[in-house]
């Protein structure tokens, strides 16, 4: 654990606040110069212990929250939301009660032996402390519905009422079609966000997602600390979901398939046919599910720099990344390290993001410029969800969304990730920074964890604004070799305790990144109209007019 003292908050808040009010000389020489002082100090503090892991609910979250729009204040930035920095985003937390609930799945007349965290987890999807079940289960393959790949996993079946086991990730490519569902690439369809909402759709009583580290694209210690023993949260407004959300690992799904007389395997080449339909299974989900609910104000911080034409100003690019991680989990008096730190995770976009406004600050661009702190990501892209609900900015007028979400903390690099930006004319934009830069975009490759689909840039592409996240490159300048491995290691410390702000971290690859998307962002303001998506993209809509 990382052990914070007094005087290192002090020294934090000191150097942040010292380095927000600069020599006026340096402005003049330096305008837009991301630096690295100040993003190392907001890096320091926010992935402090001092913060708990900012987690969503809990007391590390209001003291980030106060942190952010303190900090945009000292820096003159002007509040996003009237006179307020603040965005009041209405959730609803749930932690299920596993020693109070009594579900179990039945197959062949016995209930399987299987323990909550160890061999599956579930909650609530619609707020609701309550549940019974006497439902059957329906193995219904990947659970989509894509009309645009004209692929339908339901065939029309009536599933009111009953527990759908599902695959993640979509229908692989084949010899005969290797585009389809984007190749190896993830598609939405592939997301477990999206099995949820189809489900619904659907009138089912619950999901339980099968998982396995290559179709999630993570291992199931990362579903355990999102699920097992921690509140989970969902926004209070708009529409719920199903009763049961949950998953299972693929050892207990082979076990359940078993029992109820299935080949879990042929059933799963089963489905990677269009012609698949969903096959009932011999099981039950029984017994009580009961949660703990609650209701949690949380908060975007919204901080706007005035774009200087007196028409384009209207208009705005939006810069974000959210603030919030695991936070704290364990109860007092729990020996070892209970706080999720987020360094990475992401403490690093925030750092930035708060770098990048000091320098746009000293040299604003014609269109104004937001930068929006989001909140509950790690929950389902909650906090960006709700501003695009309610966007502070009409969205019509929102130029471009650029999105940080774990900055590069190896060291510099020779390119820049800008995967999603071909899907827009933002492509064309971003080649140009990186160019003048002395960069080049970084090589493509398939998007195998669909990343595209959760970060909270994708809740304005839904919206029609051309957005995508920047990430790290992958020409590491110095010992190459080295800052792969390097890079490499993060997996192990991807959602864990581990992920802790080292003081010996080489921040140039961050502010190189940060530089990249404040220099973008500028493109963009400057720009003589609003960029547009490519014709024929999914997402090429015209902006939401709200």
């Amino acid at each position: 654990m990382q052990k914070t003292t007094p005087s290192f908050v002090a020294s934090a808040l000191a150097i942040s606040l010292a380095l927000a009010f600069p020599a006026h000389a340096d402005s003049a020489k330096n305008a837009a110069v991301v630096k690295e002082a100040p993003l190392r100090a907001h890096l320091a503090f926010l992935a402090s212990d001092v913060l708990e892991g900012r987690g969503t609910g809990q007391r590390g979250a209001d003291l980030t929250v106060a942190y952010l729009e303190t900090q945009a204040l000292a820096l003159g930035l002007k509040p996003g939301n009237g006179d307020s920095y603040r965005q009041s985003v209405q959730i609803a937390g749930v932690k299920t009660q596993p020693a109070e609930s009594t579900l179990k799945l039945e197959a062949g007349g016995q209930a399987l032996p299987i323990s909550f965290g160890k061999d599956w987890v579930f909650a609530p999807g619609d707020a609701t402390a309550a549940h019974s079940f006497n439902a059957d289960l329906v193995f219904v393959g990947y659970g989509i519905t894509a009309p645009d790949e004209q692929w339908n996993d339901y065939k029309g079946v009536d599933l009111k009422g009953k527990i759908l086991v599902m695959m993640v990730n979509d229908p692989q490519p084949t010899a005969e079609q290797p585009n389809r569902f984007n190749g190896k690439g993830l598609t939405y369809y592939g997301r477990w966000t999206y099995k949820f909402e189809e489900a619904r759709r659907q009138g089912a009583a619950g999901v339980l997602l099968i998982h396995t580290t290559p179709t999630a694209s993570y291992g199931w210690s990362v579903i355990q600390n999102s699920w097992s023993g921690v509140e989970r949260f969902q926004l209070a407004a708009g529409t719920l979901g199903t009763q049961l959300q949950g998953w299972m690992t693929d050892d207990t799904a082979r076990a359940l398939f078993k029992a109820a007389g299935q080949d879990i395997d042929a059933l799963r080449a089963a489905a990677e046919s269009k012609d698949f339909k969903p096959v009932p299974l011999a099981a039950k989900l029984n017994g009580d599910m009961k949660a703990a609910v609650r209701k949690v104000e949380q908060f975007n911080v919204s901080a706007v720099v005035p774009g200087t034409d007196p028409k384009l100003k209207d208009e705005v690019v939006i810069y974000s990344a959210h603030w919030d991680h695991l936070g704290k989990q364990g109860k007092d008096g729990d020996l070892g390290d209970t706080i999720f730190n987020g360094a990475v995770d992401n403490a690093s976009g925030s750092a930035a993001l708060l770098a990048m406004a000091q320098e746009a600050v000293r040299a604003p661009a014609k269109r104004s410029q937001m930068f929006l702190w989001v909140a509950a990501e790690e929950q389902g892209l909650l906090g960006s969800a709700a501003y695009a609900a309610s966007p502070l900015w009409p969205m019509a007028k929102t130029a471009a969304n650029l999105n940080l979400d774990s900055l590069n903390f190896v060291g510099a690099t020779r390119d820049i990730g800008t995967q999603g930006s071909e899907r827009t004319e933002l492509g064309k934009l971003a080649e140009t920074a990186a160019k003048a830069m002395g960069m080049h975009i970084a090589e493509a490759e398939p998007d195998l964890a669909g990343g595209y689909f959760r970060s909270d840039h994708f809740n304005f592409a839904k919206n029609g604004v051309p957005a995508f996240s920047i990430e790290s490159g992958r020409e590491y300048i110095k010992d190459p070799a080295g800052a792969k491995a390097k890079a490499a290691a993060y997996g192990k410390r991807y959602h864990q305790v581990s992920d802790e702000y080292d003081a010996s971290w080489d921040l140039s690859g961050m502010v190189q990144t940060a530089q990249y998307t404040l220099n973008l962002g500028r493109l963009v303001a400057n720009g003589a109209k609003l960029p547009e998506w490519k014709a024929g993209d999914a997402f090429a809509k015209p902006r939401n007019a709200k």
